[in-house]
């Protein structure tokens, strides 16, 4: 564990651009869906949001299995900023949530044995630059929901790899998760600890509602015995998710009963929709990658159905007797050969040609089947998944030149980047281009391409290069960045500002700037750049907390206040950030301060805490700590 944890890091999220332009607006909206149906089951997913499985209805009982979100909100809870909960996600590459959270995955429908409907949707991973496919099939008078994961290494390297399937469950009072395990790897913002399970402290942790912090609970189950998790409610009821022996990791996540978690329940969600997620990886905690060799194929089988059990037993203090009954009932509703049988059987159809596409995803499947062709080298995926060519779009234009022309085409009058490449052999073919071509778009990306492989001096020419040609705001952002990484803050001063005046209509750009200005303590360069922005930005509730920041560094406090109770939703505040508690507490301590003419120490923010508590609006701490 401690090796993998070390292993596979990332240092940067590229080629991903990051999903940030949501609001808390709502309206109706229409979601493209596939369904797959039995007489026992009914299986809902969301193919325009990484074909996460919305919603299992148990049609005998009329019981909805999963945590289904009566909205669709984005949240800043993921790698590229954007995610929602509810349903079942499908995590694969690195730690934190898919690249896909929100974004379209290829569909298509396959015929398995005797005509069977089978739901395939699949994509091209590009941090690990990997395949890999989601087969979903629901038998006839199966009581469970078949789902068959299977990744692809196609490289001449070893990959770290990642997969967490995330199962969101209605949070009762009552309800129970286990496991078979009689211990397990805790993990808050204190750090990792190992517990014993059920109970820690005179806490029985596998109550959500005993729980008053946000945590991990990673299950330690043993090599020898079959992987599952259930949620089961007060009569012993609930859904249960069972594997072959690949997918071994089990987990339970709760927001916990503190004020914090239950704003985030309310922020992600509607007030009474409260949640937990079971969940289950390929290592024992979410905090590994593991080692996938050159040109191996992984695969498994997860099955997701109705758990009954005898609540008496379930509920009760005899641990081993309440997971001994589940593993029975487990046994029961799926036996451990069948599923091992249909895992096999799945082998008919895993490479079978779809006959019909669904959906397609993005362009950038294709892209690298056409780099192979060109180069020779072998496919990067069975027949069973489809790259065509009709799923090329505009971000993939920049790259089929360079490719089939050696250069970028030339670039128009007020361009905004939208797609970038790291890839390896990508940066060769740009290397080559740029000896030829004064292109400021290609010492743009060039530069991206020498930065992602901490180039540096590599990355400033490029990047001082592509000003010359052409002074663009996002040459000039670089080149901040990376001034921000050498320690020259006054020369990312210069630049920052520079970029946000040639583009005062881009949030992300003004947030990043804003962000970089109070923390390097350029209170008064901020405010002043805050009066030339549009006042549709200026009023965004990020730019106010920033506003809000710089104020109380500069003492402004009566301003302060202003912001502080007409403060807007922070749409894209940070799960675990403190930004709204600080500002919260700092305000409160200088106005005493003040008042008393006394020092800001621990004591005066001690007694803070206690005559100022955080307004509830205002809580959005995964901890107690402000």
């Amino acid at each position: 564990m401690r090796c993998n944890m070390s292993y596979g890091h990332l240092h940067s999220l590229l080629p991903y651009t990051m999903q940030d332009n949501y609001t808390r607006t709502r309206r109706l909206r229409d979601f493209r869906v596939a369904v797959l149906e039995n007489d026992i089951l009914r299986a809902t997913f969301l193919l325009e949001f990484g074909g996460r499985l919305w919603s299992l209805l148990h049609k005998p009982s009329d019981r909805e299995l999963l945590s289904v979100n009566p909205v669709f909100q984005p949240a800043n809870l993921a790698l590229r900023n954007a995610w929602f909960s509810g349903g079942v996600e499908w995590n694969i590459g690195t730690i934190g949530h898919t690249p896909f959270t929100c974004a379209p995955l290829f569909a298509a429908r396959v015929e398995g044995q005797d005509g069977m409907p089978v739901l395939r949707m699949y994509e091209w991973e590009r941090i690990r630059q990997v395949t890999y496919q989601i087969d979903t099939w629901l038998p006839d008078g199966s009581p469970v929901l078949f789902v068959r994961v299977g990744i692809r290494n196609p490289n001449s390297r070893e990959v770290p790899m990642y997969w967490w399937s995330n199962i969101a469950v209605p949070e009762t009072p009552t309800t129970r998760v286990l496991a078979p395990a009689n211990s397990a790897y805790r993990y808050t913002y204190d750090g990792l600890k190992v517990i014993p399970v059920p109970e820690y402290e005179g806490v029985d942790n596998t109550y959500a509602a005993k729980i008053n912090r946000a945590a991990d609970f990673f299950f330690h189950i043993p090599d020898d015995t079959r992987p599952w998790i259930t949620a089961l409610d007060e009569h012993g009821k609930g859904l249960v998710q069972v594997s072959t022996s690949r997918l071994r990791g089990r987990k339970l996540f709760v927001w916990g009963m503190g004020r914090g978690g239950r704003k985030w329940q309310e922020f992600l969600s509607v007030p009474g929709q409260a949640y937990i997620e079971i969940q289950a990886g390929l290592a024992r905690t979410q905090l590994e990658h593991i080692p996938m060799p050159a040109y191996a194929e992984w695969g498994w089988l997860e099955a997701y159905g109705l758990l009954e059990t005898d609540a008496e037993k379930i509920h009760g203090l005899d641990w081993k007797q309440a997971s001994s009954m589940v593993k029975e009932a487990v046994e029961k509703l799926i036996p451990h050969q069948k599923l091992e049988a249909e895992y096999a059987n799945s082998a008919f159809f895993a490479d079978r040609q779809p006959v019909e596409i669904l959906q397609r995803g993005s362009g950038w499947g294709a892209l690298e089947r056409l780099r192979r062709e060109a180069t020779g080298e072998p496919p990067m995926c069975s027949a069973g998944l489809i790259f065509d060519d009709q799923s090329l779009g505009d971000e993939q234009i920049l790259w089929i030149s360079l490719l089939r022309k050696g250069s970028f085409p030339k670039p128009a009058a007020g361009l905004l980047p939208t797609s970038y490449m790291v890839q390896e052999e990508w940066k060769v073919l740009l290397e080559s281009s740029a000896m030829r071509d004064n292109n400021w778009l290609t010492s743009l990306h060039l530069g991206v391409m020498r930065f992602y492989k901490e180039d540096y001096d590599g990355a400033r020419q490029a990047w001082e290069y592509s000003l010359r040609l052409n002074r663009t705001p996002w040459a000039l952002r670089n080149l901040a960045v990376l001034d921000c990484k050498q320690k020259r803050p006054e020369a990312a001063l210069e630049k920052y500002i520079a970029a946000c005046r040639l583009k005062t209509g881009l949030l992300p750009l003004v947030i990043e700037c804003g962000k970089f200005l109070v923390e390097a303590g350029y209170h008064q360069q901020w405010l002043a750049l805050l009066s030339e922005l549009p006042i549709e930005i200026h009023n965004k509730g990020r730019i106010r907390l920033l506003e809000a920041q710089a104020l109380l560094a500069v003492g402004e406090l009566n301003r302060v206040k202003e912001i502080i109770d007409s403060l807007p939703v922070i749409e894209d505040i940070r799960e675990g950030e403190r930004a709204l508690s600080q500002l919260w507490l700092h305000y409160h301590a200088q106005f005493l301060s003040r008042l008393e003419n006394r020092p800001c120490d621990d004591d005066l923010l001690t007694r803070v805490r206690k005559q100022f508590p955080l307004p509830a609006e205002l809580d959005f701490r995964m901890s107690e700590e402000y």
